[in-house]
C-alpha cells in the first residue's frame, strides 16, 4: 500500500463502496464485449472438496505466505474476486480493492520426472476418471499426490506473482484472495488443476492397468457347467449326437422318350384303318 499524500496510509474504503466501484469499472468492460467468471463463496468455507481443501492446505503450509493469508482469505469471502481465469501454467485474475486490480500467477510446469514418478507411484490406486476428479481414492494415492516438494501442488519458488495494487509485498491481499479463489474454483473443476500444471490427468488413469497379466487359460474345471447342469437348467434333453437322416428325394414322372411316342401314335392310329376296312 502507499501513502496518502506522503504523510499517512490512504483512507479505508468499505466494502460497499469498493463494491460499487468495482461494479461501475466492470460494467464499463461488458460493455466492450468482456466477460466474468466471479468466484462466489457460501458461506465461510472456501473449499468443500478434496481437490480445493488440498489446494488450500498446500497454500498454508509455506511459511513465505503466512503474514498476507488472512487478508486474502476476507478479500475471497466477501467477493471481492471478480473474474478467475485458469489457463495452462497461469491464472489472471480482477481483484476489487481501493481501485479494480490486474493479478497474474504463473506457475511453472511439473517436471516430467516429477510427474512420471507420480503416476508410477499411483498406478493401480486409482481405477477411473471419475474416481480421480472427485478425490475418490487410497490415502496412499491422495498423501502421494499432495507431497511438499515432490506432489502435484506447487512449491512457493515455483509461482511467480504480480499484482497491478501498489502494495510492495510479494503476496499482497489481492493475490492471497486469487490464490484461494483457485481453491474455490478447483471445487467445481478439479480438472483445472492439472490444467494449470500442464499434465494430462488421463495419465494417472492409463497406468493404473499396467502389469496385469492376462488370462491365458481356460475357466477352472468345475466352472465348467455339464451337460446334466444345462438340462436341468434350460428344461431340456441333451444326450448323444445322432446324425440326422437326409429328407427323401421327391419321386415325378419321367418324360417320355422317343419310342414311347412312336407307340402311342401308332396305337392311336389302328383303331381308324380298322373302322375304315368294316365299312368297306
Amino acid at each position: 500500500m502507499g501513502y496518502f499524500g506522503g504523510y499517512g496510509w490512504k483512507p479505508y474504503v468499505p466494502v460497499a463502496e469498493r463494491r460499487r466501484k468495482a461494479a461501475r469499472q466492470m460494467q464499463k468492460l461488458g460493455k466492450k464485449g468482456q466477460q466474468f467468471s466471479p468466484v462466489v463463496i457460501e458461506g465461510r468455507t472456501i473449499a468443500r472438496t478434496f481437490w480445493g481443501k488440498a489446494w488450500c492446505d498446500n497454500l498454508e503450509r509455506y511459511s513465505d505466505y503466512e503474514n498476507r493469508l488472512p487478508r486474502g482469505r476476507s478479500y475471497v469471502r466477501n467477493g471481492s474476486v471478480l473474474d478467475l481465469r485458469i489457463e495452462p501454467g497461469e491464472v489472471r485474475a480482477m481483484v476489487s480493492g481501493s481501485s479494480l486490480y490486474q493479478v497474474t500467477v504463473k506457475v511453472a510446469v511439473v517436471p516430467k520426472a516429477r510427474w512420471g514418478s507420480i503416476c508410477t507411484d499411483c498406478a493401480g490406486g486409482i481405477s477411473s476418471l471419475v474416481e480421480l476428479l472427485q478425490g475418490r481414492f487410497s490415502t496412499g494415492v491422495m498423501e502421494r499426490i499432495c507431497q511438499q516438494k515432490t506432489g502435484l501442488f506447487p512449491a512457493p519458488a515455483e509461482i511467480d506473482l504480480d499484482c497491478s495494487c501498489p502494495d510492495w509485498a510479494t503476496m499482497c491481499k489481492h493475490v492471497a484472495a486469487v490464490l484461494y479463489g483457485v481453491g474455490a474454483r478447483l471445487d467445481q473443476q478439479p480438472e483445472l488443476l492439472f490444467r494449470l500444471r500442464k499434465v494430462r490427468e488421463q495419465d494417472l488413469i492409463a497406468r493404473a492397468g499396467k502389469g496385469l497379466p492376462l488370462a491365458s487359460k481356460g475357466p477352472a474345471e468345475e466352472k465348467v457347467l455339464a451337460n446334466e447342469g444345462l438340462a436341468e437348467l434350460f428344461g431340456l434333453e441333451i444326450g448323444e449326437a445322432v446324425a440326422t437322416p437326409a429328407p427323401p428325394k421327391r419321386r415325378g414322372r419321367r418324360p417320355a422318350s422317343k419310342t414311347a411316342k412312336k407307340k402311342a401314335a401308332r396305337k392311336s392310329k389302328t383303331p381308324a384303318r380298322k373302322t375304315a376296312r368294316r365299312q368297306r
